[in-house]
């Protein structure tokens, strides 16, 4: 016997269901089976809409968490005192020093900005 439900869920069972109807859910296929007095009760799923609600479901998560996130931040921030909400100010990056011990290898053929500096009396063994 097979249902044919348009539809993405028409409920939701959670595992006490499942074993209660002993049901067996496939995810991959979106197929649910269970036992009845005729046979096997087969629920399909129908894959288009799923996916079309998991997208939605994605998308609505994807604009609520970041809100979430600064409701957060700005409730931290008013907690803190004034002096510790200053931007330290930025030192000027260093530069790697050459010495006798260090030897500049060039990584990429053709790109002298992309290069390593390796211990230049490094043991063999």
């Amino acid at each position: 016997m097979v249902a044919d439900f348009d539809g993405t869920y028409h409920t939701i069972l959670g595992r006490p269901s499942l074993t209660k109807f002993m049901a067996v859910p496939h995810y991959s296929y979106l197929v649910l089976k269970m036992p009845i007095e005729k046979g096997v009760l087969t629920v399909r799923g129908n894959v288009y809409t799923a996916y079309t609600c998991e997208e939605e479901s994605f998308k609505i998560t994807e604009a609520i968490d970041p809100s979430i996130c600064m409701a957060e931040t700005v409730a931290q921030a008013k907690q803190a005192p004034p002096d510790q909400l200053q931007l330290p100010e930025q030192e000027t990056p260093r530069k790697n020093s050459k010495s006798k011990e260090h030897k500049e290898v060039q990584l990429v053929d053709g790109s002298p900005e992309k290069t390593a500096l390796i211990g230049a009396n490094l043991d063999p063994k």
